[in-house]
């Protein structure tokens, strides 16, 4: 089993005081710490640091903490521990049905919440990370981030790397509205370029993924999102 020492939490709140309060008690406790302000920052940070466990705040910009939880329960099982300001049973119910591990409402002793991640993470176990096994599905999309081979119905799409990274990105974020600089982050690692590269290479994903069941939707003014069925 990992030790405390080599277990990575992300924590996302808007709330500076919280993420230094937060952040201070558990690297107390021996564990490694990643840091998120919003929803955004929050998916690409758990890509980048692929965390044991996330504590999301229910109320940040951006994706909320509900559907940050979402998109994640699409793609795994990491744990997730909710932070609510909020009096109602609603965001803890949502939260709970969604996949979330457990809940904490503000204002919250950061004890407490440093004792509920440590129980969270004994009853999942350690998380399987085995080398060649990365996958990620969407609808009739296969993707095998290792070999870098992509399938659309069975049959196998021929793409450029750039192509192929931005197709596994928008996969792993299924509903998720991606802006066009975020993209540009996510996929070439600088904002540099002009945002006019993401959409050329989005409409060539668009033409080479033809009669999928998936489909990439322009969401006007801010970027793109994935759509796909649902799973039966």
């Amino acid at each position: 089993m990992n030790t405390v020492a080599e277990h990575t939490i992300l924590v996302a709140d808007d709330d500076e005081h919280i993420l230094e309060l937060v952040s201070l008690y558990l690297r107390r406790a021996g564990y490694q710490v990643v840091t998120a302000r919003d929803g955004d920052e929050a998916l690409a940070r758990e890509k980048d640091h692929r965390p044991d466990l996330l504590i999301l705040d229910v109320m940040m910009p951006g994706p909320d903490g509900l559907q940050v939880a979402r998109a994640l329960r699409q793609k795994g099982d990491v744990p997730i521990v909710l932070l609510t300001a909020r009096g109602s049973d609603v965001d803890k119910i949502a939260g709970l049905r969604l996949g979330a591990d457990d809940y904490v409402t503000k204002p919250f002793n950061p004890d407490e919440l440093v004792a509920r991640v440590e129980a969270v993470l004994r009853r999942a176990g350690p998380r399987e990370r085995t080398p060649g096994a990365r996958t990620v599905t969407a609808g009739d999309i296969v993707i095998d981030l290792d070999a870098r081979t992509a399938f659309a119905g069975g049959h196998p799409l021929t793409l450029t790397p750039k192509e192929f990274d931005l197709l596994a990105t928008l996969c792993g974020f299924p509903g998720v509205v991606l802006g066009r600089e975020q993209l540009l982050d996510l996929v070439w690692g600088t904002s540099f370029y002009a945002v006019r590269t993401v959409d050329v290479h989005i409409a060539r994903l668009r033409e080479k993924l033809g009669a999928s069941t998936v489909h990439i939707d322009t969401v006007w003014g801010t970027g793109y999102r994935l759509a796909a069925p649902a799973t039966p």
